[in-house]
């Protein structure tokens, strides 16, 4: 049996989410009702993504047992695609012990955590519940091999301390996969030249100099301990071995559930109609205070966590600052309307940016009203056999009622560049450098900007749609990360057939870059940060984003189909063998016979 543990099972934070979900098909297909995840519960996630159930004659006994200790585990299945069962273990039982729990932490791997991190304490919590329920598991069914697979250090906490019970008869083969090292990701916000650092980095004294060494040294211990320590990438491989002090003995890239469409020019009508509805949200944003061609316009992203460094935010700004200057300098006819998606403190959506919306979507009721009624009108004249005079079509009341929203609309101001009152307007990262470059939205930049600092829904007062709906409707992802230990955001493009400007530290640009020769004919363009300076990166960059811009309409589509067909690389179905051969090693070295495969 195969039980995946992650603090992210039916609970969004990040890309571990989107790996789980998306993984689960490919999972079922291979273990079928073998397969459990375990995650923490949260109230009001699993609302909306757990059904709860009876559980079955293999889990029943443990759940039961467990229950008469106090300790609680809910039973279900998620609600995704696959169907997979779940356990979510309430973690109040854990703090009720978390002293006695600290102790022992103390006790058995020499780490000592402070009483003041909730981040610890809940990864505390977990790593009891979970080395309680795996270990009942195994009292129950002594002749069942287990495998348990382990993500991220907040999951694993527990996972030493099911080695030492291995080693004491217990039969459970561990996996340990680390999605980003924590100290890779620390340092790299900080250090341009993490890279070219990494031989001689010193993880216990950086680690203690930014206050988090008791976590990673329960990262570490999670790597030491596992049967098979694995890792997303090979650059997150190389930085795992030198701050772990481990070698990873397989890489997992991360794959997609990939939806193959019988005919290539579907995808194609999507992105026509999701890009629609981003010509409403510009429409609302911008119109009020002037206008722009929307079919000569083209719209940018970039989107993931609010890491301004990591994440290349601060190159895309600049990018943007040298795109508008050449669009501008040689009287290019071309808007670009570039978003940024990126969680930040906010307090309440902008005021003036509902009402513009609002205002919108009353002109677009009003003109859909006088549409009925002067089709009406203009049908009962054409039944007499005559032809309607367009003069007389609108009524006086329409007339000063239409001419009345659109007053209504008028500003004079220009358009905010953030969508959202900001807790820290000031010291935001990316407003101070839009206001630095002077990017403002004003009628003569060929470049816009929005940023909305938070991500995008279906229940988003703004757009209305979902995330994927939103990137089908884009032209171009731009993620030029220098710190990206996998990098959905770009493997979502390709599957979508959107082009993708990724780069070569990040764990799927290394990929893209050995898979695929020829990635920037297909639409994947791969900057070179890992040798080159951020200027010369910079540079690089820009030039993508003027040479796209500078596409006809007729290549972009071409562009589109070539990148799509590089989606069946990234299909779990293809990318899931990783896991099976990581699964199949944990049981070889913990029982010393392989796995058999099921027909």
């Amino acid at each position: 049996m195969l039980f995946e543990i992650s603090w992210e099972v039916c609970h969004k934070v990040g890309g571990i989410y989107t790996v789980l979900r998306s993984k689960a098909p490919t999972m079922m297909e291979r273990w079928g009702d073998r397969y459990c995840l375990i995650g923490p519960y949260h109230k009001q996630s699993a609302a909306l993504e757990f059904e709860p159930l009876e559980p079955g004659e293999i889990l029943a006994p443990t759940l039961e047992a467990l229950s008469q200790r106090g300790l609680q585990a809910r039973f279900g299945r998620w609600l995704i695609t696959g169907y997979p069962k779940a356990v979510l273990v309430d973690l109040r039982a854990g703090y009720e012990r978390l002293k006695e729990l600290k102790y022992r932490l103390w006790r058995e791997q020499q780490v000592s955590t402070p009483p003041d991190d909730p981040e610890t304490n809940d990864a505390v919590a977990f790593a009891h519940l979970v080395r309680e329920l795996l270990g009942e598991h195994s009292r129950q069914h002594p002749d069942r091999r287990v495998v348990a697979h382990f993500h991220e250090w907040m999951a694993s906490v527990a996972l030493p301390g099911l080695a030492q019970a291995s080693a004491g008869g217990a039969p459970i083969a561990t996996v340990f996969t680390t999605h980003a090292t924590l100290l890779g990701r620390h340092l790299c916000a900080t250090w341009p030249d993490f890279y070219e650092r990494l031989a001689w980095i010193d993880p216990d004294v950086e680690s203690g100099a930014r206050h988090i060494y008791h976590r990673y040294c329960l990262e570490r211990a999670a790597a030491h301990a596992a049967d098979v320590f694995t890792t997303v990438s090979e650059v997150t491989a190389t930085e795992a071995e030198h701050l772990l002090r481990r070698k990873p003995a397989l890489v997992l890239p991360n794959g997609l559930e990939v939806k193959k469409f019988a005919a290539l020019h579907e995808f194609q009508n999507l992105h026509a109609r999701y890009k629609e509805r981003i010509h409403e949200f510009v429409q609302g944003h911008f119109f009020g205070a002037y206008s722009f061609d929307l079919d000569n316009t083209l719209y940018f992203f970039l989107a993931g966590r609010y890491e301004y460094r990591n994440k290349g935010l601060d190159l895309f700004i600049e990018a943007l600052y040298r795109l508008n200057g050449h669009l501008k300098h040689f009287g290019s006819d071309k808007t670009v309307v570039a978003f940024i998606i990126a969680p930040a403190a906010t307090s309440s959506v902008s005021v003036e940016v509902l009402n513009n919306h609002f205002l919108l979507d009353e002109l677009r009721q009003t003109c859909a009203d006088i549409t009925r009624d002067l089709g009406r009108r203009m049908f009962d004249v054409a039944a007499t056999g005559q032809m309607p005079d367009p003069q007389e079509l609108l009524t006086e009341q329409e007339t000063v009622l239409l001419k009345r929203m659109l007053f209504a609309r008028r500003r004079t101001t220009t358009p905010p560049i953030v969508t959202h009152d900001m807790v820290d307007d000031e010291g935001d990262p990316v407003l101070a450098h839009l206001r630095h470059r002077r990017l403002f939205n004003a009628p003569d930049d060929r470049v816009k900007v929005v940023y909305h600092p938070e991500f995008i829904t279906a229940t988003n007062p703004l757009f209305g749609m979902e995330y994927d709906e939103f990137v089908r409707g884009c032209h171009l992802g731009v993620f030029p990360s220098c710190y990206e230990p996998w990098g959905y955001t770009p493997a979502e493009c390709t599957v979508m057939g959107v082009p993708s400007v990724t780069t070569n530290l990040s764990g799927f640009g290394t990929f893209i870059a050995s898979e695929v020769p020829d990635h920037a004919r297909r639409g994947i363009y791969v900057i070179d940060r890992r040798s080159k300076e951020s200027g010369p990166a910079l540079d690089e960059l820009a030039q993508i984003l003027i040479d796209f811009c500078g596409l006809s309409r007729r290549e972009r589509v071409q562009l589109r189909n070539r990148t799509e067909r590089l989606s069946e690389l990234l299909d779990w179905s293809e990318l899931g063998q990783a896991y099976t051969n990581a699964h199949e090693m944990a049981l070889a070295r913990r029982y010393e016979t392989p796995m058999a495969r099921t027909p």
